[in-house]
């Protein structure tokens, strides 16, 4: 997918949003892509899963697989289209976990898939998971990288979309600076 016509679906579905916003890392941002506005248009939606799984279709995968909440959707998706298993990991005291009767056999080969990857902690914190139960992970895919650069992992990674996003430490904020009212849209931390 070209850059210019992701961004152009993900503005056209309001996912793409501006203002000021408060990440899970705690750092604050103008920028906030709020994938599940995207994940409520299937049919836009589904191009990103499309690309996401014609860019893995010849790779070796047994098993789609993502962290809960933001990529549950769109790893179904992408293991629907190539006809593999699909599992999610939730939080469970804090860590990454294998819940509802999923499992991982030895030498099970997954692709991990998640919405959007800022610094790509619960993504890693997946393959951590799957690497403890004898599984082995074969990449990672996104719709949107907005890392800048900071997630490079070892194994093949593909993004719908690069963003170059600014991030900014709450104590050197020009957003609060100017007293914009910050929000925190994300699901980390939802009861």
């Amino acid at each position: 997918m070209n850059h210019n016509r992701a961004v152009e679906l993900l503005r056209s579905t309001g996912a793409l949003m501006e203002g000021h916003f408060l990440l899970t890392s705690g750092n604050h941002s103008s920028i906030y892509i709020q994938c599940a506005v995207l994940l409520s248009w299937p049919r836009v939606a589904g191009r990103f899963a499309r690309d996401i799984s014609e860019h893995f279709k010849s790779r070796e995968i047994d098993t789609v697989v993502a962290p809960a909440i933001g990529g549950i959707i769109v790893a179904w998706e992408v293991a629907r289209l190539l006809g593999k298993r699909n599992i999610f990991l939730e939080r469970e005291g804090g860590l990454m976990t294998l819940r509802r009767g999923f499992s991982i056999r030895e030498g099970e080969r997954f692709l991990i898939v998640e919405d959007v990857i800022t610094t790509g902690g619960s993504v890693l914190e997946v393959k951590d998971v799957i690497e403890k139960n004898g599984g082995i992970v074969e990449g990672f895919a996104s719709i949107v990288n907005r890392s800048s650069g900071r997630f490079k992992p070892r194994e093949p990674y593909h993004a719908c979309v690069e963003m170059d996003v600014p991030i900014y430490s709450p104590d050197n904020c020009p957003l609060c600076r100017e007293g914009i009212p910050i929000v925190k849209p994300g699901s980390r931390g939802l009861v």
